[in-house]
């Protein structure tokens, strides 16, 4: 498998009509302290995890929720046994139990992209690993000029007490994002796994093309593909990804505030404007190996597209 050893920046853009992306725990879309609408990290990240698990069975993918009999989540011992059932004996005191445990999560791609903290019980002690993740994902911020919330009120079958003769059934209360469109700025950097993976057993995964066509394809598919009562209408919208040229040293500033989106000029549809994107990537033609953009060319429009950008449909 080819590793891929190249850094990498871009941004993912989901946008949520009617629905809600990311809900705090009141059910409400997530706001900053000055009213502006986001999302976190982990909200996309799960999206990508969900759609590898069920799209791409053939990945492990540790940070999932896994059921007992009993239908409760495993604790994140019991998850690893299920997952690695031939080391559910380590005993934390041997001298290569933790190459084993760095062999093993590494194994999922899910860990391999975004890292992980790690701490396992063991015999003779606990087992705790840091791993620095190469794909860092920042908080999605919604560039929509507007973000009304509105709530709405919604009843069940069922009886709202254990009383026969109360008339009620149970009343709740759902709320949704009118409209947004969430940036997620993200970087790739290959390195942040090597000195990790130099300590693992011998065939101990590392990124790999793969993994980041994988990746790219979770950041264009996940949140449609994830599909439930409070995030129907929650769907990708547009990917932007940039690869630097090998060993390349050159850092690109976050991209969420250099994405504009107006109102619609025709047929509902959406455009944004890149032209700050474009003038910051026109200083470092020669550091860029490659830009791609993907997008619905039926209800996106994308206007100053950086020089020599691929155009793909999302």
């Amino acid at each position: 498998m080819t590793t891929f050893n190249k850094r990498a920046y871009g941004f993912a853009i989901v946008k949520s009509i009617n629905s809600n992306y990311n809900a705090d725990f009141s059910g409400a879309p997530r706001t900053l302290p000055s009213g502006k609408i986001y999302a976190t990290d982990k909200a996309l990240k799960y999206t990508i995890r969900h759609f590898i698990k069920d799209v791409h069975p053939e990945e492990k993918v540790f940070y999932y929720k896994r059921l007992n009999d009993e239908m409760n989540p495993l604790s994140l011992d019991h998850a690893y046994t299920t997952v690695f059932p031939e080391h559910k004996d380590l005993d934390a005191k041997k001298k290569d139990t933790k190459s084993i445990v760095i062999k093993d999560i590494l194994s999922c791609i899910d860990i391999r992209l975004f890292g992980s903290t790690f701490a396992k019980k063991a015999k003779g002690g606990n087992i705790a690993l840091s791993i620095h993740g190469p794909v860092q994902i920042n908080h999605g911020v919604n560039i929509w000029y507007e973000g009304n919330i509105f709530a709405e009120q919604i009843t069940s079958p069922f009886n709202s007490k254990e009383d026969s003769l109360n008339e009620q059934t149970t009343i709740g209360r759902q709320q949704k994002l009118e409209e947004g469109h969430y940036v997620h700025h993200f970087s790739i950097n290959p390195k942040n796994l090597e000195e990790v993976a130099s300590h693992g057993q011998e065939g101990t995964q590392t990124l790999s093309q793969n993994d980041i066509d994988l990746l790219k394809e979770g950041l264009r598919k996940g949140a449609t593909y994830y599909d439930s009562a409070a995030k129907a209408g929650t769907e990708n919208e547009i990917l932007f990804y940039v690869e630097l040229v090998e060993n390349s040293k050159l850092v690109l500033p976050n991209f969420t505030e250099m994405v504009k989106i107006t109102e619609s000029k025709e047929g509902g549809k959406r455009y944004f404007d890149l032209a700050d994107v474009k003038a910051e990537l026109g200083k470092f033609n020669n550091e860029i190996s490659k830009c791609e953009i993907y997008y619905n060319l039926q209800t996106t429009v994308v206007e100053n597209m950086p020089d020599n950008c691929e155009v793909n449909n999302l």
